[in-house]
Order: structure tokens, then C-alpha cells, then sequence
């Protein structure tokens, strides 16, 4: 899969990037993750504070795939509203769907404490105002589901807004306590972190097969080599579709530019993260280095020569978009790709075990939260490991209980 295409600002922010050798011999581990984004880091750094023996392989260089082009605002907030979740999925569960996505971004926080590496993370307020009438009443719903549930949100009204923002909107909700990063050096700094904890990292070495012995999964790897393993996780971002397809998936295209350092950012308040309920709806963030990231205008289409072909017209699009919210930022394009974007029917994201695919387990953190999905799963997968069993990561197994269904437990076999 051709995930992307462009200029990609990320890499550029890191002047020395850790390199990894290739894997060289027949190796045996306790647990091999597949993918060196974003989300297979994310599972090499819960999995290097145990005891077990943990191999990661990228097939290329790491953090080189989406993790290069991923936006990175960390919200708990999703395209699909809490309240629609409700409706497929029952109270109980999007409310722990909720927790869990905060409890994510704190576990973020912390990571970026413990990694060797400055990730840019910093806490941001996000505004997701509402875009036309219609949408009003529905998001309104929306702010008093999170304030039951002691969400740090507030409704702003259409003159709070023009207040502080150099544009006006009918209102929307104003949440405290999100976040942003630095996605590419997260990613380093999350697998040296590992890699000091006993973790072997290896680049340049792609999976090309996979077949059972005694009942275990053993990868066969590039150059003919094998590693033997008691779990595998799949964690290769939308190429995990490559090994298994998932009916749930889907894929659309969208569209990112980052601009030239601006100067000042006037009528922007606090720089908050900023979306909006229209769909396709656009996101918009700063960074460290007083650049702005705005992304999105999706297009329906999974074709790599469709995508690709309207690049020079989205990111005209979303300058002009940026423009029309800050008419006196003096910004200027400077990075600009297109990428597949991932997404599931029902808005969550999965952790994907098949009858195909023994002991292994396909962490699918598709959705505009990519990387708050990437560090719940990784977790939860970190405590089935090693207990056995667990409540909330059965809400994102493929199979997962609708509403007035009971939830399950799964024996763990990582003795075996």
C-alpha cells in the first residue's frame, strides 16, 4: 500500500535520528511487534517495563510511515460524537470509551517525561465549534453528555467566540486538557527508550510470511531469516491490511500543509486546536517552531493516483480555509502531502484477533485519534498479556459487543 505522498515537515525537526540494524539470523522472542510507527513504539515501550523477551521490525526506516505525516493533536473527542456511540454501543461502554481515551493522553504525557528525546508535547484547549445551524442542537447534546460525565468542557456561545477568535462561528465546545506532539520524535524517543530496556529494534527488515510450528506463530522476514515467537503484534498502521484484511477499515484521502514559522498569531486565543463539526471538516493546530498544520478536506477515494492528483489543488484549498478563519496570519505553505486515511465503520478503533492468525494480534488504531488510540491499546494489550484477561479490550475486539451484550474475558496463552 502507497500510504502517502509530498513533503513531509516531521522528519526535518530531528537532526540526529537513531538508526537500527537488520535482522541477520534466526531469532525466538516472547513477543515480536511488526511495524516501527507510531503504534508499534507505543507497544515496545509498555512491553520494555516487563519481563518479557520483545522484538520490533520495521520493514523500512522507523516512524517513517503515516507517523511522518500523522498531525498529532491529541483529543479525547472524536469525528463520531459520544452521544452517536451511545446509540450502537450503550451508555456504560462509551463512557469507558471516554475515560480511556483521557487516561491515553495522560499516559502520553508521562511518556514524553520518560524518553530520552524532547517530543514538543504540550497541553492545548481545543475549540470544535459547530459549522452550519444544523449541527447546533446535536453538538449542544453532545457538551451536556461530556459535562455528566465531568468531561473538563464548557458550551461557548457564538459571542464568546467572536470574542476571542478572529472569526465567528454559532458556538461549539470548548474542551480543557488536550494536547499536541511531536509524533516523529515520540516515536524515536519511545522506541530508544526501549531499546535501553532490552527491547531489539531492527530496520530494513520486512515481514514476507507467516506460518505456525507447534501450534505458535513463526514470521519469515526478508533475506530468509525467521523469528519464532509466542505472540505476534501486528502494529504496521493501515498496512495492516496487507496481512489481514478488516471488513470494519475504511480508507478515504486527505490532505495536510504545513506552513512557513508566521510571526504572531492574531485573533488565534491560547493557539488552541481547532475542528469543527462539518464533513468533511478541516482540524488546525500550531507547533513549536510557530508553524501551523492545518489538514483535512478528505476526499472519498482509496485510489493512489486520484489522491495524488488533487495535492496542488487541497493544499490551495487549505490555505485558503486558513485564511478565511485568520485573514491577518501571514503564513505561507511549506510542507504539503496527501495520505490514505483510516478510518472504522462504527468509530472506534480494533484490536483484531483472527482464527487465521494465532497468538496474534492486529492493533488497528484507525481514526482521527490515531495516536491516543495507538497508546489505549498498547496498554490494555500490555495487561492481557500478561493477566490473561481484559474488560475494556474487549470494547475494541472486532467482534465487539453491541449494545445490551455481554462482555467477555479471553485466556491468555503467553505460558504455552
Amino acid at each position: 500500500m502507497n500510504i502517502q505522498s509530498g513533503t513531509y515537515y516531521w522528519p526535518n525537526t530531528m537532526k540526529e535520528v537513531p538508526t537500527y540494524p537488520s535482522v541477520d539470523e534466526d531469532i525466538s522472542c516472547d513477543v515480536l511487534i511488526v511495524g516501527g510507527g507510531s503504534s508499534g513504539a507505543q507497544c515496545a515501550y509498555y512491553l520494555s517495563d516487563t519481563d518479557l523477551n520483545v522484538v520490533l521490525i520495521e520493514k523500512n526506516m522507523v516512524a517513517r510511515g503515516s507517523t511522518a505525516t500523522n498531525t498529532s493533536l491529541l483529543q479525547y473527542m472524536g469525528e463520531k460524537r459520544f452521544t452517536d456511540l451511545v446509540h450502537t454501543f450503550g451508555d456504560d461502554y462509551s463512557t469507558r470509551h471516554m475515560q480511556l481515551c483521557q487516561e491515553a493522553i495522560d499516559e502520553i504525557e508521562a511518556a514524553s517525561i520518560r524518553i530520552p528525546f524532547d517530543s514538543e508535547f504540550t497541553r492545548r484547549d481545543t475549540l470544535y465549534y459547530v459549522s452550519e445551524a444544523e449541527h447546533l442542537n446535536a453538538h449542544m447534546k453532545e457538551c451536556e453528555w461530556l459535562q455528566e460525565r465531568e468531561a473538563p468542557v464548557e458550551w461557548v456561545s457564538e459571542e464568546w467566540i467572536s470574542n476571542h477568535y478572529s472569526f465567528e462561528k454559532l458556538g461549539g465546545i470548548y474542551s480543557r486538557n488536550d494536547g499536541e506532539i511531536n509524533s516523529f520524535i515520540f516515536t524515536h524517543g519511545l522506541l530508544e527508550f526501549a531499546a535501553k530496556q532490552g527491547v531489539r529494534i531492527f530496520e530494513h527488515t520486512e515481514r514476507v510470511g507467516e506460518h505456525q510450528e507447534s501450534g505458535l506463530p513463526v514470521v519469515t522476514v526478508n533475506r530468509g531469516h525467521s523469528i519464532r515467537a509466542k505472540h505476534v503484534i501486528y502494529a504496521a498502521g493501515y498496512e495492516d491490511m496487507d496481512v489481514k484484511k478488516e471488513k470494519k477499515a475504511r480508507f478515504v484521502s486527505t490532505y495536510t500543509v504545513t506552513t512557513k514559522p508566521v510571526e504572531a498569531f492574531p485573533g488565534w486565543y491560547g493557539r488552541t486546536l481547532l475542528w469543527e463539526t462539518a464533513r468533511p471538516y478541516v482540524y488546525i493546530r500550531t507547533t513549536k517552531d510557530n508553524r501551523v498544520i492545518i489538514g483535512g478536506l478528505d476526499e472519498d477515494t482509496s485510489i493512489e493516483e486520484e489522491r495524488d492528483s488533487k495535492l496542488l489543488h487541497k493544499r490551495d484549498q487549505l490555505m485558503k480555509e486558513l485564511h478565511a478563519r485568520f485573514p491577518e496570519l501571514k503564513a505561507e505553505p511549506d510542507y504539503y502531502c496527501a495520505a490514505f486515511y483510516g478510518g472504522t465503520v462504527d468509530g472506534l478503533p480494533i484490536l483484531g484477533q483472527y482464527n487465521n492468525y494465532p497468538f496474534s494480534y492486529f492493533l488497528m488504531a484507525y481514526g482521527d485519534n490515531g495516536l491516543v488510540y495507538s497508546m489505549m491499546l498498547a496498554k490494555l494489550l500490555k495487561e492481557y498479556l500478561l493477566s490473561g484477561k481484559s474488560d475494556d479490550l474487549t470494547l475494541y475486539d472486532q467482534n465487539r459487543p453491541l449494545k445490551n451484550k455481554t462482555l467477555y474475558h479471553k485466556k491468555s496463552t503467553l505460558s504455552s
